[in-house]
């Protein structure tokens, strides 16, 4: 594989929230990363895959402290994580933070048969689930993501205070026990991570539960929300949330 010139790819939008991606990852693991800016504190949803510096990307981003938040363990979401002084993540799934044992392979081969095929991708992701290389020095086949212990854990009701802006904490398990977003109930934004996104969901994965889903989804639709910010694919208004929930729920019932 080629070496890369930039990992990361951003987009600014006009309320202080710019979106970052890896372009050359596989689409599965392809997590949207989210940089949420405050008046005394600066957020971070999500920190991809690690195979790359975050905190080296977004320096220019950063005038103030910063709090980085993983929606859930997977290690397309927390491969970062460990390069931010503030870390949060669910109560129930700090444990697999703090001693990361979790599978974070990028071989295509590691994975069930079949399981990639309802992925789009280019064809060149037919072994590893990345079409290039971070650095010279990256060792795909080594590639491990690193434990780091939250500095704060957090559970439904909670709030993260960024001084001019207040998310709360949503509980969503389904998608994995200690998944959660973040709502900002006055600009009504919800960070939903994996728990809602505009794509194929995962219900299947060893640590999902689909009633807990179903519950999740329920709870979701009636959320006061103008636009989402999910853990994949671009981002929908709060009538697509409807009706992404709505048809999870006709499927799993």
């Amino acid at each position: 594989m080629y070496i890369a010139e930039r990992w990361f790819e951003r987009k600014t939008r006009s309320d202080g929230i710019t979106l970052l991606w890896e372009p050359h990852v596989h689409p599965l693991l392809r997590c949207n990363i989210w940089h949420v800016r405050g008046r005394d504190k600066d957020l971070l949803v999500d920190t991809g895959l690690g195979a790359a510096s975050l905190a080296a990307e977004i320096q220019d981003l950063i005038d103030k402290p910063l709090v980085a938040v993983a929606t859930h363990v997977h290690y397309d979401h927390v491969g970062s994580l460990h390069e931010f002084e503030e870390r949060i993540i669910h109560r129930d799934e700090a444990r697999q933070m703090t001693h990361y044992k979790e599978f974070s392979s990028l071989r295509c081969a590691d994975f069930p048969p079949g399981f990639l095929d309802s992925f789009e991708g280019p064809g060149d992701f037919d072994e590893y689930l990345i079409d290039a290389l971070p650095h010279a020095d990256f060792a795909v086949d080594n590639f491990t993501i690193t434990s780091t212990e939250p500095t704060r854990t957090v559970a439904e009701g909670d709030g993260v205070d960024l001084g001019n802006r207040h998310l709360e904490v949503l509980h969503l398990p389904g998608h994995s026990p200690g998944s959660i977003g973040l709502l900002d109930a006055a600009a009504q934004t919800l960070f939903s991570g994996d728990a809602i996104y505009d794509g194929l969901l995962l219900d299947d994965l060893p640590d999902s539960n689909i009633e807990d889903y179903l519950g999740t989804m329920r709870r979701l639709r009636t959320l006061k929300v103008r636009t989402v910010h999910g853990g994949h694919e671009p981002s929908f208004n709060g009538d697509r949330l409807v009706e992404l929930a709505d048809a999870y729920i006709a499927s799993r019932t």
